[in-house]
């Protein structure tokens, strides 16, 4: 099939003389949508700090650890399946606003959490929400955004995300600080959580719905006016013109489920590329280096206090890294900077694996293995993590794009959950560097699949796009 007989006139080809009350407008819904990244990178980077002292409180062994841990990720799993699937019935603002009230909840239950079992619990509530988030926050700043303008607004999220991690990181070492060895000290780390939740509900009550998301639902007028607030009314007339057309489409194959995921070839063809991109993007190890960055530290030399401060530039350069990354967004094409991010990632974890086994222990080892976290999540942040969430925000058809996107989330979050869960005995079992070596050989893995069948997205339309698509896959 010709992509020629799908596509037409991009809208970005339409001068956007828009006022400046337009880009302000776009502003805003930004920020405020993308305080559910806030929130997600809080809450998977605070139990980074907290864990030490929840250890000693709630008498966690080795293997309640991870459940701990993992507990949000396996919340994440399913969050991401069923708030993508709810943001595709019910529309993308509703299912934020519900998220909001998960993540309040959750953050309050783990706080207030007086053994091992219901802070398990808690965490799977909050691990919903994150899950939710995860999928819905990037799909809504996707359909809002301008094709030219979509790579840089969705990775406002990504920052959001690391933004979180960093306030985690830095309030964690504060709180410990203030509190020293006073019990439940843990418990004024995980309450934080609770303010962004606020800020996000009342923020998205005066937010509009996904304009991509009504016309899907046929509620073209609602869509124009939408797509008024972020566009010139020339640009948002021809741009509802291209959407509406493929909404027609979809409509009349009725995409939009498990059914399509398994007999329509091309949808299948492309959840097999998103599940990989899924994968890539966790078997890095990256989420090792966030949920017991601490304790690597600890291990490599570092006392524990001094591990809890260091492990800020960990947040510091994540930031700065995402900084860059949507600097180049706008410049490189997505597939060879996910493929550079991979080599990175892969070099750092070989070195920190060598410099724990070679180096002996103190200040020496500490440093080199604090540089090489350091430089891993230079390359995780700013390359691989925003264009695996752009991508997967981006490929899959308007109709089941959070469902599209939620699935392969699922896919993200259990690859994380299996490794947050075995990390620590793995850890004890063969020690950090046969560890990292592991991801290593992933690494290799994960660079090959990129090369092979990780198509393009930079530059058109999503309705451009999902003609494409449709052509290579079909």
């Amino acid at each position: 099939m010709d992509v020629r007989d799908d596509a037409v006139t991009a809208p970005a080809a339409v001068a956007d003389d828009a006022p400046p009350t337009v880009s302000r407008r776009l502003r805003l819904i930004t920020v405020i949508a993308t305080f559910g990244g806030l929130l997600f990178g809080y809450d998977t980077g605070v139990i980074n700090g907290a864990l030490p002292y929840m250890t000693d409180d709630l008498g966690l062994t080795a293997v309640t650890e991870g459940m701990v841990t993992s507990s949000l990720l396996l919340g994440a799993a399913l969050g991401a399946v069923v708030g993508g699937r709810m943001s595709d019935q019910r529309g993308r603002r509703r299912t934020v606003l519900a998220l909001a009230v998960l993540f309040f909840v959750g953050a309050l239950g783990c706080t207030l959490a007086p053994t091992t079992e219901v802070m398990i619990v808690a965490r799977f509530v909050l691990g919903l929400a994150v899950g939710g988030a995860s999928v819905t926050v990037p799909v809504y700043l996707a359909e809002v955004s301008p094709a030219e303008r979509r790579g840089a607004l969705v990775t406002r999220n990504e920052l959001m995300i690391v933004s979180g991690q960093l306030l985690a990181f830095t309030s964690n070492a504060i709180i410990a600080q203030v509190g020293g060895e006073s019990g439940g000290v843990w418990r004024w780390m995980l309450v934080v959580a609770t303010l962004p939740a606020v800020v996000l509900w009342f923020g998205m009550l005066v937010m509009p719905e996904s304009p991509r998301w009504l016309a899907s639902k046929s509620r073209f007028g609602e869509a124009f006016e939408v797509l008024k607030q972020v566009r010139s009314e020339a640009r948002a007339q021809a741009e509802l013109s291209e959407v509406s057309a493929l909404a027609v489409k979809d409509e009349r194959e009725k995409l939009g489920g498990w059914k399509d995921m398994r007999a329509v070839p091309w949808v299948r063809r492309l959840m097999f590329v998103g599940f990989g991109i899924a994968i890539v993007q966790q078997i890095t190890g990256v989420n090792t280096i966030m949920y017991y960055g601490t304790q690597i530290l600890t291990d490599a030399g570092f006392a524990s206090d001094s591990a809890l401060t260091a492990n800020i530039a960990n947040g510091v350069i994540s930031v700065l890294a995402t900084f860059v990354g949507i600097w180049l967004l706008s410049r490189v094409n997505r597939r060879p900077m996910l493929m550079a991010g991979q080599i990175g990632t892969t070099s750092a974890l070989l070195l920190i694996g060598v410099f724990s086994l070679t180096l002996p222990e103190g200040t020496g080892r500490a440093y080199a293995v604090l540089a090489m976290t350091i430089t891993f999540l230079a390359f995780q942040q700013g390359a691989i993590s925003p264009v695996t969430w752009l991508m997967l925000s981006e490929i899959f058809p308007m109709r089941m794009r959070g469902f599209g996107m939620g699935v392969a989330a699922v896919v993200l979050w259990l690859t994380n959950f299996v490794i947050g869960l075995v990390f620590p005995s793995l850890v004890s079992g063969i020690g950090i560097s046969n560890t990292f070596f592991l991801f290593v050989v992933a690494g290799l893995f994960s660079l090959t699949f990129v090369k092979l069948y990780v198509p393009e997205t930079k530059g058109r339309t999503l309705e451009n796009l999902e003609a494409e698509l449709r052509a290579r896959f079909s």
